[in-house]
């Protein structure tokens, strides 16, 4: 009865003692961002913000055919992924040593002791089989130091994840933003081959103007020099063009020539992109974003890394142990009164270390506080990005407008002048200024509406694109067990 009495009691301690735990409480630290967005930032509607996923978010056909083939063959996504195996793998790996292991082993034992070093004279032999279940050591987690690195590597496990969601966002936008330079190089350059063909019909007609003594040789020169600029700015546009395929190709893992059935594409007028996602409180919106999410999950990590520095202030408790037969023959394994076993429980309690523990704690202390200041750092430069780009988005939307107006401007002044020239009222000199001021105007226009979907594509990143509510409870399930 006794006996039965001090196992409970054991039971009980251990049970009590287990619940302790010298890994600090965790907080969230509070955003160090304005509450509101800046004045110059519009808000299209009050209330959360929206989401969608990229597909919808892109409509463009083609554009998102690249994207898929991106998230499929892009070897840094690859690494990324690989990278969050890796973590999980470490994860269970220290989620283990909260679980006893246990060995099946068998071992055969033989030794010979000659009769000259036999303390009695004669030579003896030994054999011994055994054949049991092995605990090996196996930590009793009073101070909860196991519990505390195994929150710290699934804290560590999560930033993985939430860094390749990132990732994941930023190819995402990287794609969309190499294939609307492509498009605007496309674009831009067909602009300027039409110029350079409009120019070179030009110059031949002054030149037969010249030759008919109509026109003078400053004509011709102002035409052929006009020609010539526009042909420099054509091979320019080329360039950048093959620069935008290669960048679009390296994004994707493979070269788009090689992709088949890629359905038609649209026009920079065409993309139908809208950033008329809702925004609301700073903090609503940044504490969603994966790079946020990674770097708390840093934090959270650093903090239970607190705890198991602290708990080597006090005994480890380890617990060896086995059972199984033992016999000194094979056949005897197994018959009655072959039983053996061993229980071997160890307590080691720190004397003196010359204050190692101290300064383990100390630095574990110092790399959470780094790890405050990266997470606060981390929001506010997201809160200076999304301040940025909804800003822009409307300020571009703004001169988008405003350039599309001059462009047609200078195309109708171009058309007059073109008129008045042919009825000998103007100059050469005016036609050719007028035609770099529409071609300006254009290649301006093209620019303009490409940054605005630019805008809009990183946007999307900034503003942590597809959902994942699955993220933001993994925060809360780590904290929760701090």
């Amino acid at each position: 009865m006794n006996r039965q009495y001090n196992k409970s009691a054991l039971i009980m301690l251990a049970a009590v003692l287990g619940g302790c735990s010298m890994m600090p409480a965790y907080q969230r630290p509070s955003a160090p961002i304005p509450q509101a967005w800046p004045d110059s930032v519009k808000l299209k509607a009050a209330g959360g913000i929206a989401v969608t996923d990229w597909q919808h978010y892109f409509p463009d056909p083609r554009l998102q055919a690249l994207i898929s083939v991106a998230l499929e063959n892009n070897r840094d996504l690859r690494v990324a992924t690989a990278r969050i195996a890796e973590a999980r793998a470490q994860y269970g790996i220290q989620r283990a040593d909260r679980l006893p292991n246990l060995n099946l082993a068998a071992t055969r034992n033989a030794s010979l002791t000659p009769s000259g070093v036999s303390l009695t004279g004669k030579s003896y032999e030994i054999q011994r089989y055994d054949v049991g279940v092995d605990l090996l050591s196996y930590e009793l987690d009073f101070w909860g130091r196991v519990s505390s690195l195994n929150a710290a590597a699934k804290a560590s496990y999560f930033a993985t994840e939430s860094a390749q969601r990132a990732f994941r966002l930023s190819l995402i936008a990287d794609v969309a933003n190499g294939y609307l330079s492509l498009l605007e190089m496309r674009e831009r350059a067909r602009l300027a081959e039409t110029t350079v063909k409009a120019r070179a019909e030009s110059r031949e007609l002054i030149a037969r103007r010249r030759d008919a003594g109509v026109s003078s040789e400053t004509d011709w020169l102002q035409a052929e020099g006009s020609y010539q600029a526009a042909v420099a700015e054509l091979a320019n546009l080329k360039q950048q063009q093959a620069a935008a395929e290669n960048l679009l190709d390296l994004l994707l893992g493979k070269s788009v020539t090689e992709i088949k059935d890629l359905p038609p594409g649209r026009s920079l007028a065409e993309q139908g992109i809208s950033s008329e996602l809702f925004a609301g409180l700073p903090a609503e919106v940044l504490l969603r974003r994966p790079d946020v999410m990674a770097a708390e999950q840093q934090l959270i990590a650093a903090n239970a890394s607190i705890g198991a520095a602290r708990a080597d202030y006090f005994p480890r408790i380890s617990l060896t142990g086995s059972v199984g037969t033992a016999s000194p023959s094979l056949s005897g394994l197994f018959a009655a009164g072959s039983r053996a076993w061993s229980f071997q429980p160890s307590i080691i309690e720190p004397l003196f270390d010359a204050g190692r523990t101290s300064a383990n704690v100390d630095v574990a202390k110092a790399r959470k506080a780094i790890a405050v200041a990266e997470y606060e750092k981390t929001i506010q430069q997201a809160f200076r990005e999304v301040a940025d780009l909804l800003s822009a988005r409307d300020r571009l939307a703004e001169q988008l407008a405003a350039q599309q107006a001059n462009a047609d401007a200078q195309d109708h002044l171009l058309r007059l002048v073109e008129a008045r020239y042919k009825a000998g009222i103007v100059s050469h000199l005016e036609v050719l200024d007028a035609e770099r001021q529409a071609f300006a105007a254009e290649q301006g226009a093209i620019q303009v509406r490409r940054a605005w979907l630019s805008a809009a594509t990183q946007l999307y990143k900034a503003l942590a694109g597809e959902s994942n509510d699955s993220a933001e409870s993994q925060t809360q399930e780590v904290a929760g067990k701090s």
